[in-house]
């Protein structure tokens, strides 16, 4: 017969599951990680790219608020903007003077990789730009005419070269990466350090490699090209550095932070997104998702970013009619609320219990409660606590009175669930 062996109090394994902090990897067998690990931020260029309708004003009030979410955690590093528009080059403008007063994001820019947009570039103040160098066969062979790896090449490395004489340090974006042959890339690659040596470190290129399509797979048994781990070894081993390297990933299969924690354990030392992952088609990577995973990692031990300023940034885009979706992880409206009576229940009990983390502390946001048919009298324990700081037992004749209330509601044929708003004038009546 099984024995189990009694404790005092439980197991909460609180080495990775600090009561007051985000969630730690203990590792079996800790990776060879980076040694600094930090993100950059993309809603201005593919944020707005995917949707995001930005004035000007909007464009900077979200660069104030990316600014005040990372402080001096160095959390993100730098922001892109489109240059292709009056409206675009005033956001830039705005930003510039912001980070030459002491703002902590440094404004870069993106460009296709083309002569002509690095003319457009020279003299906007920017230290580096992104350029689009698309790397898969898709794109190789049918945006160019004749087409062909050769001839982009050609053109990625003439729009190199006049960054480089213009000083503006080169961010080659890998388009497509995940669909794209090394024999393309690694030569590339080469071509391009090659090319920068005459200029010094200040300005040695850095490459982004993007996973365009979402295509890409965390698992290093996987064949290349879809292996974001080989992908990101092999580039390693050409002799880039962590923080000569970016991943820009998208969400069309659903592995997009699965895919940025596997980039960062293979040695890429930055990771592209946007906070609350607004983006092109199914978005970019969240970066206060991939933020929470560093952290638990190890990583911003000195100084964090600050989660509770991303609420303000779901209610801008509220603002703007782009709600998150209800249940959007971490910052959405249901993301931390239980209609179920056995979950309010453990709430009232041990509210870690229910809670991944300390929600109210870390996030700023609340530990919710909506009443259905199945929500219980704990429920209704649960609001008044929460909104009143009332301590209720089951038998308060109040309490009974209310339950009854919220009961004929449901016997009543409503299918909607009951939110404090409209709870609150009932429980002031019978208590």
């Amino acid at each position: 017969m099984a024995t189990f062996t009694e404790l005092q109090d439980g197991e909460y394994f609180l080495d990775s599951f600090p009561q007051d902090d985000f969630p730690r990897y203990i590792w079996v067998e800790r990776p060879d990680l980076p040694p600094a690990v930090w993100t950059t931020e993309t809603t201005h260029r593919d944020g707005q790219q995917g949707g995001l309708p930005l004035t000007t004003e909007q464009s900077l009030v979200i660069y104030d608020l990316l600014c005040r979410f990372t402080e001096r955690s160095g959390a993100i590093r730098q922001a892109e903007f489109f240059v292709y528009r009056p409206s675009d080059r005033a956001a830039l403008e705005g930003a510039l003077e912001r980070y030459h007063a002491g703002a902590p994001i440094e404004p870069t820019t993106w460009i296709r990789a083309t002569a002509k947009d690095v003319e457009l570039i020279r003299k906007l103040g920017v230290r580096e730009t992104g350029m689009l160098a698309s790397a898969s066969d898709y794109h190789t062979f049918h945006k160019f005419k004749p087409g062909g790896r050769a001839q982009a090449a050609r053109t990625y490395l003439e729009a190199v070269q006049i960054s480089l004489e213009a000083g503006i340090r080169p961010r080659l974006h890998l388009e497509d990466a995940t669909r794209a042959p090394m024999e393309f890339m690694l030569p590339f690659v080469e071509a391009v350090l090659d090319l920068a040596v005459p200029y010094g470190s200040t300005l040695r290129p850095k490459f982004r490699i993007c996973d365009t399509m979402g295509l890409g797979l965390p698992y290093d048994d996987i064949a290349l090209p879809r292996s974001v781990p080989q992908i990101f070894r092999s580039l390693r081993r050409a002799g880039l550095r962590p923080e000569d390297l970016e991943f820009h990933p998208h969400n069309d299969t659903w592995l997009v932070v699965a895919n940025c924690l596997a980039a960062v354990r293979e040695g890429c030392g930055v990771i592209n997104g946007t906070c609350l992952g607004k983006g092109e088609r199914t978005g970019n990577a969240p970066l206060e998702a991939v933020l929470l995973h560093l952290i638990g990692m190890g990583y911003f031990a000195q100084g964090r970013p600050d989660f509770t300023v991303l609420n303000q940034l779901a209610a801008l885009y509220a603002g703007m009619g782009e709600s998150l979706p209800p249940k959007y992880p971490l910052y959405g409206r249901d993301a931390h609320r239980t209609r179920a009576g056995i979950h309010a229940d453990g709430l009232n009990k041990f509210w870690w219990m229910y809670a991944p983390f300390n929600v109210p502390v870390l996030l700023g946001r609340p530990l919710e409660v909506s009443l259905t048919k199945d929500s219980g009298l704990a429920g209704l324990i649960f609001l008044i606590r929460q909104h009143l700081g009332v301590e209720l037992s089951k038998d308060n004749l109040g309490l009974q009175a209310i339950f009854s209330w919220m009961l004929n509601e449901f016997e009543g044929g409503r299918q909607t669930s009951i939110e404090w708003e409209e709870l609150e004038p009932v429980v002031k009546r019978h208590l």
